[in-house]
């Protein structure tokens, strides 16, 4: 064989997976490379492809249907045509007896998936080097027997190159298992060897039931705006600062890993009392409440702690760092800053919440929610002027559900967007028919609540034209609520926002006014039409009209921004006598009706009683 065929002869690799994206990702890197590929689907059209032509090197999948890997390898290996053939193995299975077993059937080379291509070609070069490197030598070989004393020098340097290639393959074998195993911009150990030591702690529990350990999981308040203020730059030098604060707080025989983004993890083994992971977690917490220097910057990060203490309950890695992750989020439930150790209520909640989420996804489509409505009352003539449509979800098993049990959800998830999108329809179309079956109802409003992720909907502006098209109504009968915090989130662009919803005739109101955050230097810009005073601030209003002092504020303001004043809450005789005194235009709540079906509320339009 010359050197000419020997080069063509070890272009020819047989890729072998019954998942055809594997196979177009492999087949087309190394044909970009120069190489000669052939695919197979299954084990039997590998074992034929290699017979008939056999390929200088086989990637063999390890879980394949009919006949796996191991098999193929081993009817390989049994066959005088195939057997030195290197085969490397490409599998998701990371267990240490599964690559015993690969190189017990007789591969050459192991890779895990998901694999890098930048790995699979180095190793790929490697064996084909390899194979190379032995037919030179069976070739130095044959003319030894002919030439022992001419070629010794020629043979010593064949050798001398090849452990050179072995030695340079161990190393570049070393240095992929540590890239494999490490976060490249921190350089912890990553998620698949945090587990692998996690999975190492709960072995050595089952030996030892005094063996303590805990796994704290840590995920930072405010890395997100500090990512999206300052830049990825800033974001990843201070994610490599965060990392050495969390190794100093910590003991050499504890595992600081990153999970990703702003995940942390850390395994706490061989504790003396569980006290001590808490002790660490509060220690931690005051490390990452202070301000962290970046040369010219300081930043405020904090960070928010689950631990999940080791028991010989758990039967995986995976179930103590989901309990630590269900702990952490509690942690920012209860306030941020701060750590929760888990217990079995929190793992109730999660899946309650998750159920939640799961019927959530099939409410609409069920046709499961209703709309309820209040009646608002004009304070200077007693008689009704519009109704606020609020949410109810009819559950076919829990009855009817508020929007506080699932709202955060649906915001969580985006199913707010369709889910709003189906309230603004449904009640348009309501207060439309009334105002065809009655002329009482024609000057009243509906008043909807709107949440943030619909209103940084592209098309927004044109679904609400969309919908009074398709519903009749016109924009003067519909009011929008928006919260202090949505107008501030975006400044400018929502002063352009609000300004295009105007120009359909729609009202807008700020709901829960008070209870967020407003910068006046903004507010007499927003194109609002009334200030709705949270039931906060009503409640407090006593017989005698004291505590209304915030009350009056909020009236007051409205009134020099040249817009109306509506309270919500309005309970008693004594909270109404204050605000009809003070000067608000409008109120709701228990003292006028609760919210009530579309029947019910129908009769009160119809009918327009005076309070």
């Amino acid at each position: 064989m010359n050197d000419i065929q020997l080069s063509q002869t070890y272009e020819r690799i047989l890729l072998v997976d019954d998942i055809p994206d594997n196979l177009r990702v492999l087949s087309t890197s190394l044909i970009e490379r120069g190489y000669q590929v052939r695919c197979a689907k299954n084990g039997l059209m590998a074992l034929n492809a290699a017979s008939k032509e056999p390929p200088q090197l086989i990637l063999l999948d390890i879980k394949m249907p009919d006949m796996d890997g191991y098999e193929v390898c081993r009817n390989l290996k049994n066959n005088d045509s195939t057997r030195d053939i290197p085969v490397i193995f490409l599998s998701a299975l990371d267990d240490v007896f599964d690559k015993v077993k690969a190189f017990t059937v007789g591969g050459a080379d192991y890779i895990t998936k998901p694999f890098q291509i930048e790995e699979v070609l180095v190793r790929v070069r490697h064996q084909l080097d390899l194979q190379t490197a032995k037919a030179e030598i069976y070739q130095l070989n044959t003319k030894l027997e002919q030439k022992v004393q001419q070629r010794t020098a020629q043979l010593e340097t064949v050798i001398n190159k090849l452990n050179l290639e072995i030695n340079e393959h161990k190393q570049t074998q070393e240095k992929l298992i540590h890239h494999a195993l490490h976060d490249a911009l921190t350089g912890l150990p990553n998620r698949t060897l945090f587990m692998e030591h996690l999975q190492k702690s709960l072995y050595r529990i089952t030996r030892n039931n005094d063996y303590l350990f805990a796994v704290l999981f840590i995920d930072l308040d405010r890395f997100k705006i500090i990512n999206d203020s300052w830049g990825h730059v800033v974001g990843d030098r201070l994610l490599i600062a965060i990392s050495r604060i969390l190794q100093e707080c910590c003991r050499e025989l504890d595992t600081v890993a990153r999970l990703s983004g702003d995940e942390f993890t850390i395994l706490l083994e061989n504790l003396q009392h569980f006290q001590d992971a808490i002790a660490i977690a509060e220690r931690l917490l005051d490390k990452l409440a202070a301000p962290i220097d970046l040369d010219e910057y300081q930043v405020y990060i904090g960070a928010s702690i689950g631990i999940a203490l080791g028991s010989v309950t758990y039967q995986t890695s995976d179930e103590l760092l989901r309990d630590a992750d269900i702990a952490m989020y509690r942690a920012k439930a209860l306030g941020k800053g701060r750590y929760a150790v888990f217990d079995r209520e929190m793992y109730a909640q999660t899946l309650h919440l998750s159920q939640i989420e799961v019927d959530l996804r099939y409410a609409l489509e069920r046709q499961e929610f209703i709309l309820h409505y209040q009646p608002i009352i004009s304070l200077t003539t007693g008689r009704l002027t519009g109704f606020e449509a609020l949410l109810r979800w009819q559950h076919p098993q829990r009855g009817l559900i508020y929007p506080g049990d699932f709202m955060t959800i649906a915001e969580e998830t985006g199913l707010i967007v369709p889910l709003g999108e189906w309230i603004l329809q449904e009640a348009c179309q309501q207060l439309h028919l009334w105002q065809q079956k009655f002329s009482t109802a024609a000057s009243l409003y509906i008043s909807v609540n709107l949440s943030s992720k619909q209103i940084k909907q592209f098309n927004f502006v044109d679904k609400l034209a969309w919908i009074l098209a398709d519903t009749g109504l016109s924009g003067r009968n519909l009011k929008l609520e928006l919260t202090e915090t949505m107008l501030m989130d975006r400044g400018e662009k929502t002063i352009e926002l609000l300004s295009q919803i105007k120009e359909q005739n729609i009202q807008l109101s700020i709901d829960d006014f008070g209870t967020g955050y407003s910068s006046l230097s903004y507010l007499h810009r927003f194109p609002i039409d009334a200030l709705k005073i949270d039931r906060s601030f009503v409640s407090p209003i006593d017989a005698e009209g004291k505590n209304c002092e915030i009350v009056k504020t909020i009236i007051t303001l409205a009134h020099a921004l040249g817009i109306k004043a509506i309270a919500e809450g309005v309970e008693t005789a004594a909270q109404l006598a204050v605000l009809k005194k003070l000067g608000c235009e409008e109120a709701q709540g228990y003292f006028f009706a609760k919210p009530v079906n579309s029947q019910l509320a129908e009769a009160i339009a119809s009918k327009n009683p005076q309070w």
